[in-house]
């Protein structure tokens, strides 16, 4: 089993806490629709984590199926490569 290095941690714990946010943001705006600073901060926090899950699967390989295109992989590595719950992250 790898085991990943400080950059490889601190990214997905980034991506862990900008995901929080946007699951808040989102419960925020379920009762508050008409919010524009919320929905343009959402947004923001929508875009920063999908930067942040492209820079992840770019470097340590895709957290989701829908990362795959962003890796610069040879090899088909999404079952092969170590899940965050097995010490991957």
């Amino acid at each position: 089993m790898m085991t990943p290095n400080s950059e490889q941690s601190r990214l997905y714990h980034d991506i862990g806490v900008i995901d929080f946010v946007i699951v808040e943001m989102n419960e925020y705006l379920d009762t508050h629709p008409t919010d524009k600073e919320a929905i343009e901060y959402l947004g923001h926090y929508v875009r920063m984590k999908n930067q942040a899950m492209r820079e992840y699967a770019m470097k340590y390989g895709p957290l989701r199926i829908t990362d795959v295109d962003g890796c610069n992989e040879t090899e088909w590595k999404w079952a092969t490569q170590p899940w965050p719950w097995e010490g991957g992250c």
